[in-house]
C-alpha cells in the first residue's frame, strides 16, 4: 500500500507539474497569441475572460460527473486535452479556431484543476498528514519553466506552434503514462466517517462560505502581481523596463519555496496557524509595494507576497475537503473542491479589472492597499482551518487510514 501511495503522489505531483507549464505558455505569450490572430485590445478582454468563465463551468460540470466518474479518470483525460487545446491556440491563424481552441482550454482546465486537487486532498487524507502544498509547489515549478521557456521563444522568436508543440510532445505521453498510477480514496457511507455527520454528502453552505472567500481574495491578491507588477515598478516606481519584468519572477521563485516548505510548517505548527503567517506576510508586501520609494523596496514587497500568498490556496483546499468530508465522506469532499475551485476564477477575473479601474480613477499605490485588506481579512477565518476530527500537523499527525483508494488506472 506505501508503493501505491508513493507512486501516486509522484504521478499526481507530475501532473500538477505539466499544468503548471501549459498554463505559463499560455498566459505569458498573450500578446503574440494576440498578434498572430489579430486580437484587437478591445476584443482581447473578451478572449481572456472566456477563459476562467469556462473554466468554471468545467469545475461545475466535474461536480456532477465524479458522482458517476472517479476523479482520476477524469485528471487521466482532461489534461490531454488540455495539452492538446495549448498546441490548438498556437496553430491556428484565424479568429474562430482561437475562439474553439481557448474554450476546449477552459473547460478543459476546470475539470482539471478540480481533479487534481480532489486526489490531493484524498492523498492527504490516507498520507494522515499535509503534503498538499508540495503538489502546488509541483505546479509553481511548472509555472517557472513555461514561462522559460515562453521567453526563449519570444526571443528568438519562434512561432507559437514551435514553442508549443515540442512541450507537449514530451508532457502529453509521460502525463498519461502517470496516470496509471493516480490514486482515488475509497467511496464510504457518511456514517462510517463521522458519526451523525451530514448524511448523503450534503454541502451546507455556511461551512463551504470561509473558505470559498479566502480563495477568492488570495486569487485576487495572485492576479494583481502576476498583471500589474511589471507596469506597477515601471510606471509608478520608475524602474527601467527590463528590471520590471524581475517582479513576478521573483514572486513565482518565492512562491515555490514557501509551498515547498509549507508542508513542514503545516506538521509541525498546524494548519490555521500558516495560513496566518501566510495572510500577515501578504498583507506586509502589499504594504511595502503600496508605500515603496524606489524599485528595489518595491522588489521586497513582490518577495514577501509570494512567500505570504503562496500557502493559502493549497491550504483552503486541504481545508475544505477534510470539513465536507467529516460532514459526507469522499463523495463530498469531491463537490466541496469542485465548488471551491469555482472561486479560484472568480477571483482572477475580479483581481486585475478592480486594480485597474481603482489605479486609473485613484492610484496605484491606493489600489494595492486594496488586495492587502482582502487579505487581512482572511485572519477572521483562519480558525475554520484548524482540524476538528482529523489534526494534520500540530503534533498529532493521523496514523495512515484505509481511505488511500485504489490505484486508479483509468478504468
Amino acid at each position: 500500500m506505501t508503493d501505491v501511495l508513493r507512486r501516486g503522489r509522484a504521478s499526481l505531483a507530475f501532473s500538477f507539474f505539466a499544468q503548471g507549464v501549459a498554463f505559463a505558455l499560455l498566459v505569458t505569450r498573450i500578446p503574440a497569441i494576440q498578434d498572430r490572430y489579430g486580437v484587437s485590445d478591445a476584443l482581447l478582454p473578451v478572449f481572456l475572460a472566456a477563459v476562467p468563465i469556462l473554466a468554471g463551468v468545467g469545475s461545475v460540470t466535474t461536480e456532477q460527473l465524479v458522482r458517476r466518474i472517479r476523479p482520476s479518470r477524469l485528471l487521466r483525460w482532461s489534461q490531454p486535452v488540455v495539452l492538446l487545446a495549448l498546441v490548438g491556440v498556437g496553430s491556428g491563424d484565424r479568429m474562430p479556431v482561437l475562439g474553439v481552441a481557448l474554450a476546449v482550454f477552459g473547460l478543459s482546465v476546470g475539470a482539471l484543476d478540480a481533479s487534481m486537487n480532489m486526489l490531493g486532498v484524498s492523498l492527504q487524507r490516507a498520507y494522515g498528514r499535509s503534503i498538499m502544498l508540495g503538489f502546488h509547489a509541483a505546479y509553481s515549478l511548472g509555472g517557472i519553466l513555461g514561462a522559460s521557456l515562453a521567453w526563449a521563444g519570444a526571443h528568438w522568436h519562434l512561432a507559437l506552434w514551435v514553442s508549443y508543440a515540442p512541450v507537449v510532445l514530451v508532457l502529453l505521453p509521460a502525463a498519461f503514462v502517470g496516470s496509471r498510477w493516480y490514486v482515488d480514496g475509497e467511496r464510504v457511507e457518511p456514517s462510517e466517517v463521522v458519526a451523525g455527520g451530514a448524511g448523503g454528502g450534503a454541502l451546507v453552505f455556511r461551512m463551504l462560505l470561509p473558505f470559498c472567500l479566502v480563495m477568492t481574495f488570495a486569487y485576487i491578491g495572485d492576479s494583481t502581481v502576476s498583471n500589474w507588477s511589471a507596469k506597477y515598478l515601471q510606471d509608478v516606481l520608475g524602474s527601467s523596463e527590463q528590471l520590471a519584468t524581475v517582479p513576478y519572477n521573483v514572486y513565482m521563485v518565492t512562491t515555490l519555496v514557501g509551498r515547498s516548505l509549507g508542508d513542514l510548517g503545516v506538521r509541525r505548527f498546524g494548519a490555521a496557524a500558516v495560513v496566518r503567517v501566510g495572510a500577515v506576510v501578504a498583507a506586509v508586501g502589499f504594504a511595502v509595494v503600496a508605500s515603496a520609494p524606489g524599485a528595489w523596496v518595491g522588489m521586497l514587497g513582490f518577495t514577501l507576497l509570494g512567500l505570504g500568498l503562496c500557502v493559502l490556496v493549497p491550504g483552503t483546499f486541504a481545508a475544505a475537503g477534510r470539513r465536507a468530508f467529516a460532514h459526507g465522506g469522499a463523495e463530498a469532499s469531491d463537490a466541496a473542491i469542485a465548488r471551491l475551485n469555482v472561486f479560484n476564477y472568480v477571483g482572477f477575473l475580479i483581481g486585475s479589472p478592480l486594480v485597474g479601474a481603482l489605479g486609473d480613477a485613484w492610484s496605484y499605490r491606493g489600489a494595492m492597499c486594496v488586495p492587502m485588506v482582502l487579505v487581512l481579512v482572511t485572519l477572521g477565518y483562519a480558525r475554520s482551518f484548524a482540524p476538528r476530527a482529523d489534526r494534520y500537523g500540530d503534533g498529532h499527525e493521523r496514523a495512515r487510514t484505509a481511505d488511500v483508494g485504489r490505484a486508479g488506472n483509468g478504468l
